[in-house]
């Protein structure tokens, strides 16, 4: 499931002018060309790679990603695209749930896809096996534990209900992207909960 995100992004992305990798991402501060490259020093990294980057960024996760985004963001956006073809197969992960390389794919992809207007039917298992890792996963560790304790989600196109309290209901993508502390249209959740779980700030790579 993996390798088929990573195919379908490197299509999309195929059909982008410059102009278009020059756009601002879902993530604070980093344009769609900042993601890509984000995404090909993700594919990169092994379990010992990860701990030994985490180390020389002084064990500061967003210090480490920034690291990665300026090794593997080349001087162009071709030059970027051919990097991410010759990572696309690979399996290395760093440790951590082999789940989480569907979160970075799925949600690293609509934070592309969202702001330049372009849409992907996501394999539901993709998008449910995402979500039910973040809402098992610490926010120290980029995951949503503790916000699902304050909210319940149910999705609207699947059988998939997580955590407590205030009820939001809405499409499985749209509940993971809002975990992940993405913006999502007002029209795409309900429920007394979508105030405390679309609070800004906390968005993280």
């Amino acid at each position: 499931m993996v390798h088929a995100e990573r195919a379908a992004l490197i299509a999309d992305l195929e059909r982008l002018d410059d102009g278009q990798w020059d756009r601002p991402s879902l993530c604070d501060g980093w344009t769609v060309h900042d993601v890509v490259a984000h995404l090909v020093d993700t594919a990169r990294t092994t379990r010992l790679g990860f701990v030994l980057g985490l180390v020389r960024a002084r064990f500061d996760f967003d210090r480490q990603n920034a690291l990665g985004v300026e090794r593997e963001r080349a001087v162009s956006p071709d030059g970027t695209l051919e990097r991410l073809r010759r990572v696309a197969s690979r399996t290395s992960t760093p440790p951590a749930p082999l789940d989480s390389r569907l979160v970075e794919e799925v949600v690293h992809g609509e934070d592309i896809r969202r702001p330049l207007g372009l849409s992907r039917a996501y394999p539901q298992e993709a998008v449910i096996r995402s979500l039910r890792l973040q809402a098992r996963t610490p926010a120290s560790f980029g995951g949503a534990k503790d916000l699902l304790t304050r909210v319940r989600l149910t999705a609207t196109d699947a059988d998939l209900a997580v955590g407590t309290g205030s009820e939001v209901e809405g499409p499985v993508l749209s509940l993971l992207l809002a975990v992940c502390g993405r913006p999502v249209g007002r029209d795409e959740l309900t429920g007394p909960g979508v105030g405390t779980l679309t609070t800004p700030g906390r968005v993280r790579a």
